[in-house]
């Protein structure tokens, strides 16, 4: 069914709002302010979800998406390859301003800030996750589906992932492929096969791994240790673990959480969900030889790739667990700093508990949802703290996700 439809203002995940006979209609491919005609692909009992197949009046901030791929139907890796660089920063700002409004009652202005390394948007995703066919032909997902669109090219791949050259390659038995390119220059290829499958892998000038599932990847070719230079430090990175994927996302947001959290020597601070370790180490280097910094992580081989990357600061010390085990465990009762960069999901209800009762007189928040993020203000907002300040980051151009650091104060 196709109904035409004036489309309202912007709403988190990639969509615009429109209504149609009092029924909300969530629409992609649209931009606030345009009259389109709208194909439904989703029907619930509260609302619809469609995509724009025509446009009938545009929006000034409409363009030609650089890519063959995107479109209604096509490849749903990118949200936004419609509408201008700036006029996706305003929508991804408009997302945060309702997120931290509707969800944590915060009136705030945000100014959603370039990330440099992409002018144009496109050549900067260092870590693409392909799907595979039935037949081995990699593409990538259509969105909300598990169908695969086959591709020749990424456009936001950057091009050292591109110059691996997997998408010239079929992969039988493969369920997934992730191409990687660091900064220290190497490539990897991690290979995800289907239950009880062998994929034959082709040769490739890039370290080869398989993923075996619940964390462990056996190596086929090369070592599959990738190096990431941030500043004048290296950062050790097995395979297909925890890494910005943006080239210039990792310095942009330490520069962000130093500056907000300010660490003083001699203060002792906590980095939870650590990774391998970007934030600790600079947390380290700034509270010194009389000062502690710990992080905490869940997963097994970024502990184990972060305590190489501070063998050099005896002051840090990375522990394995999840953060609210992981503090009981050692006894944590007090910090004068943390810093939080938390999965999609958000800390929850628990671990802000945790956190708050630790009376730190400064928490930064890292962030890659909005509405997580909000929800988790709102929690620390009843516990005592604050939001003193916000900046968000586009990480992810021609995508609907947006990079935020917060600075939240104890009252």
């Amino acid at each position: 069914m196709d109904l035409e439809l004036t489309v309202g203002p912007v709403a988190h995940g990639g969509w615009c709002v429109a209504r149609h006979d009092g029924r909300v209609v969530f629409v992609r491919h649209a931009l606030p302010g345009e009259r389109v005609i709208a194909k439904i692909t989703e029907e619930t009992t509260r609302f619809l979800r469609a995509d724009a197949v025509e446009i009938l009046d545009a929006s000034p901030d409409r363009v030609v998406p650089p890519c063959p791929f995107a479109g209604p139907g096509r490849c749903g890796g990118c949200d936004w390859q419609h509408a201008s660089l700036p006029a996706q920063r305003d929508l991804k700002a408009a997302v945060v301003e309702e997120q931290l409004q509707r969800l944590a009652g915060i009136t705030r202005k945000v100014l959603v800030e370039e990330v440099p390394g992409a002018p144009d948007g496109l050549g900067w995703r260092t870590r693409v996750q392909f799907a595979a066919r039935p037949d081995g032909t990699l593409g990538l997902r259509r969105h909300r589906s598990h169908d695969v669109e086959p591709i020749d090219a990424c456009l936001i791949a950057h091009p050292e992932v591109e110059a691996v050259g997997v998408l010239a390659h079929t992969f039988r038995g493969a369920a997934g492929v992730e191409v990687i390119a660091a900064s220290g220059g190497e490539h990897a290829v991690v290979v995800r096969p289907k239950p009880r499958r062998t994929v034959a892998v082709p040769a490739l000038d890039a370290s080869i791994l398989v993923d075996q599932g619940k964390g462990r990847t056996e190596p086929r070719h090369g070592s599959g240790l990738l190096h990431e230079r941030v500043d004048d430090r290296e950062f050790q990175v097995t395979g297909s673990g925890f890494w910005q994927v943006h080239p210039g996302a990792a310095e942009t947001l330490l520069d962000a959480v130093m500056t907000y959290g300010a660490p003083e020597p001699g203060e002792w601070a906590l980095d939870l969900y650590c990774g391998v370790g970007l934030f600790t180490a600079s947390l380290a280097e700034a509270v010194g030889p009389d000062g502690a910094v710990l992080g905490i992580e869940t997963d097994a081989t970024a502990v184990r790739d972060a305590r190489r990357n501070l063998r050099d600061l005896p002051q840090a010390q990375v522990e394995r667990g999840r953060v609210e085990e992981a503090l009981d465990r050692f006894d944590i009762e007090r910090a004068d700093l943390v810093v939080v960069d938390p999965p999609r999901s958000g800390l929850g209800r628990e671990v802000v508990d945790r956190i708050a009762g630790l009376r730190a007189s400064r928490v930064v928040y890292v962030s890659c949802d909005p509405a997580t993020l909000a929800r988790d203000l709102a929690w620390f907002d009843e516990r005592g703290y604050a939001l003193a300040d916000l900046r968000a980051f586009d990480a992810f151009p021609m995508t609907h996700h947006v990079e935020c650091v917060a600075l939240l104060v104890a009252a």
